[in-house]
């Protein structure tokens, strides 16, 4: 089950399905897909995602599935790879907060999220060994881009999981938090986002998306940047931002 709740231009989506650890089935990823196109075209200014009880997401709901006539390229690229381009897109900064296990699908989820705060005992890799299937949601770019190679077949040959706070130590994710404490800060920190420098904020992000995927080197990103900086000239929140600076007073930026 999916909840969606918007506040103070804040959207709050909750993977709700502590029963199964939050697993995910067919019907789950189309309403996850649909939670984020709404609060995007409520126009939010930040999301966070989190999930209820002891876990985030432990990944692909397999109760009943049957290996024979598994249907793997369907759920993979028909779901899952588009409902994470639209959550890497989301055109608001977001933000996840993350307790127990963060599997397969579940750790996709994090790889979409701009800003990942996970409790220091998470539970974080690929179980997939035991089960004869490979890491998939984009696992395996997580964990060789930040651990390199060896360290990240190491994990997935043995399905060793990793905590929250070695996973943040490796550089996958934001920060590394008291379990008790995640969810209030990512909260926070999504509510300190959504009166900040919207355009700004989707300005980095894209730049940030175009050096991961390869599409940007030094030169070209400083050229984005400076793009960036063109096109935010014209707006609102940057004059905002100029004069509270010359003032000497906090900025109220409405995102424009």
């Amino acid at each position: 089950m999916i909840e969606l709740t918007i506040q103070d231009d804040v959207a709050h989506v909750t993977l709700n399905a502590p029963e199964r650890l939050n697993a995910l089935g067919p019907d789950d990823l189309r309403a996850l897909d649909a939670a984020y196109a709404e609060a995007e075209a409520a126009g939010v200014r930040a999301l966070v995602l989190r999930g209820e009880g002891r876990s985030f997401c432990a990944g692909r709901d397999i109760a009943g599935v049957d290996p024979a006539t598994d249907d793997v390229t369907g759920y993979l690229d028909g779901l899952v790879t588009p409902l994470l381009r639209r959550m890497s897109a989301f055109p608001a900064p977001t933000f996840a907060a993350a307790r127990g296990a963060a599997l397969g699908v579940g750790l996709g989820l994090l790889v979409a999220t701009d800003v990942v705060y996970v409790a220091e005992n998470a539970k974080i890799g690929s179980p997939f060994a035991a089960l004869g299937a490979a890491l998939d949601s984009g696992g395996h770019w997580l964990l060789v881009s930040r651990l390199g190679p060896h360290r990240a077949l190491d994990l997935i040959y043995s399905g060793t999981l990793i905590s929250g706070a070695e996973a943040v130590a490796g550089g996958l994710f934001s920060r590394a938090l008291p379990a008790d404490e995640v969810e209030a800060a990512a909260t926070e920190a999504a509510t300190a986002a959504s009166r900040g420098a919207t355009q700004a904020y989707l300005a980095s992000k894209r730049i940030v998306a175009g050096l991961r995927d390869g599409d940007l080197d030094l030169w070209s990103s400083v050229a984005a940047e400076t793009e960036a900086q063109s096109t935010l000239r014209d707006t609102q929140d940057y004059h905002e931002g100029f004069a509270a600076f010359q003032q000497k007073r906090p900025p109220t930026f409405h995102g424009h």
